[in-house]
């Protein structure tokens, strides 16, 4: 019986400050099936790139045949336009998604993250140019962060973000293996059609059955409370970042690790393909090998080397592993070399979650979004400065092949190249190698950050929360 009630009535929504408001707001029937939970977030990131995997064969076809005399450059060129602008739109997103709720926006992203799929086999330039264009709502993982922020206790969030996370990966440990023998048996086409249905299974999934996850944890002035545009400049995180010394030290590390990270994952398989001459089926064979290890290090290993090392400890070693394979990628030139260091990668995907943990130690009980925002922000940086900058750097150095074997009839998974390049040059990838620099100045910046005792962290965790805000899943240890 409020004056806010009655005003927001009008807009079909009934949410006040009043207590009794609120229960009857989470007590009001929901679109989508059941309660919001992980299980949801999860079943998005799985199927959006579980799509996206499935053309990792047919996509280098189609840059090669595109762009035949700079395909790094232009791959680089394309992701860093990519990585730019989401990470001039993720706030912007983000702010928006927490006056309009996720659901709406989760619908977007993977919307327009998924447009460009049909378009790659009726029109390459377009492809490439919407897949450009798209980074401006490619940014499904901040919306699924945060929508499993709303579903989750504060003290259970990280081990939510690490399945979420898993889940990521095992999407792509399949999907290319899959796509490469549909593609050699059945054509690209066949590969194409396929993962622009299951991206369409993805919208379906998210209009028929994912409920709205803000109003369960809502504030009362939310809904009328006007955007702050503060919060949607992706450069106001940045600005603060000088304004503690911890914090500071972290952000270099992070800045200075992922930098390497982005542009290797954005031209790696390009350069197996072109550089190493692996075969379109050994690629996808090495994608499922890594991706299962990395599986195992983000869950099995970092629960054991953050119980046994502690947190700053474990990000020393990932960044010890980051700069081994990164140095063994620059200077390998046989395909032994880069399944072994393909196993080092996996081993160094432990860094970022253990770089989280050290955040949320390091940061203040109310400060964990801000502090975490600039995490976010500078890896979104990254992810447009790293592919460009790689991009300039193998075409610096020439490091281009002009002519590539064709997909089909690709059947065999053996490492061993079909052809060794008549040339081999002293360095065979100069962005791998100049990349493991930068993670060496990232090690010894890693040095200085002070890392808290787990008694001063006992003395400031907060309070336990109700069993009612707590996400069902996350009780089961097994998780």
């Amino acid at each position: 019986n409020c004056g806010m009630c009655k005003k927001m009535k009008r807009k079909h929504r009934n949410v006040c400050g009043d207590l009794i408001c609120m229960s009857l707001v989470r007590f009001q029937p929901q679109q989508g099936i059941g309660r919001p939970s992980v299980y949801h977030a999860v079943m998005v990131i799985f199927l959006e790139f579980f799509a996206w995997g499935l053309l990792t064969t047919p996509m280098l076809t189609v840059l090669h045949e595109t762009f035949p005399q700079h395909t790094f450059l232009m791959n680089g060129l394309i992701q860093g336009v990519k990585g730019l602008l989401s990470f001039m739109s993720a706030p912007l997103i983000g702010a928006l998604s927490d006056v309009w709720g996720r659901r709406s926006f989760l619908l977007i992203t993977v919307f327009f993250t998924c447009a460009p799929i049909p378009l790659m086999r009726l029109s390459p330039w377009w492809y490439f140019a919407m897949i450009s264009m798209s980074g401006a709502f490619s940014v499904t993982f901040s919306v699924i962060f945060a929508y499993v922020a709303d579903v989750t206790d504060e003290r259970e969030r990280s081990t939510a973000y690490g399945l979420v996370s898993a889940t990521f990966a095992a999407s792509l440990v399949t999907s290319p293996a899959i796509g490469a023998y549909l593609s050699a048996w059945y054509g690209d086409n066949l590969v194409v059609l396929l993962a622009t249905l299951i991206a369409l299974a993805d919208i379906c999934f998210i209009l028929l059955a994912v409920p709205e996850s803000l109003p369960d944890k809502m504030r009362p002035n939310t809904w009328g409370a006007p955007i702050s545009w503060e919060y949607a400049d992706p450069f106001a995180s940045l600005r603060k970042v000088g304004q503690d010394p911890t914090v500071l030290l972290i952000c270099i590390t992070v800045f200075l690790s992922y930098l390497p990270e982005a542009g290797q994952y954005s031209s790696f398989f390009l350069y197996l393909r072109q550089v190493i001459n692996f075969s379109s089926t050994t690629i996808a064979v090495f994608i499922g090998v890594v991706g299962i290890l990395s599986i195992i290090a983000q869950t099995l290993l970092l629960t054991l080397l953050m119980r046994t090392m502690g947190t700053k400890n474990t990000v020393l070693l990932g960044l010890g592993f980051q700069i081994l394979q990164l140095a063994w990628y620059g200077l390998g030139s046989e395909p032994w070399m880069m399944w072994a260091a393909g196993a080092v990668a996996a081993m160094s995907s432990i860094t970022f979650p253990a770089v989280s943990a050290l955040v949320s130690q390091s940061a203040d009980a109310d400060k964990q979004g801000v502090v975490q925002g600039m995490i976010t922000g500078i890896r979104g940086l990254c992810n447009g400065l790293g592919p460009a900058l790689y991009g300039f750097v193998f075409f610096l150095f020439n490091v281009n092949i002009n002519t590539m074997d064709p997909i089909q009839g690709e059947y065999d998974i053996d490492p061993l190249p079909l052809h060794s390049p008549t040339e081999r040059a002293l360095i065979p990838g100069p962005p791998f190698l100049l990349g493991s620099c930068t993670v060496v100045v990232a090690f010894i910046v890693a040095l200085f950050i002070p890392e808290k005792t787990p008694s001063s962290l006992d003395e400031e965790s907060p309070p336990a929360a109700s069993d009612e805000d707590v996400e069902p899943l996350l009780h089961d240890s097994c998780v």
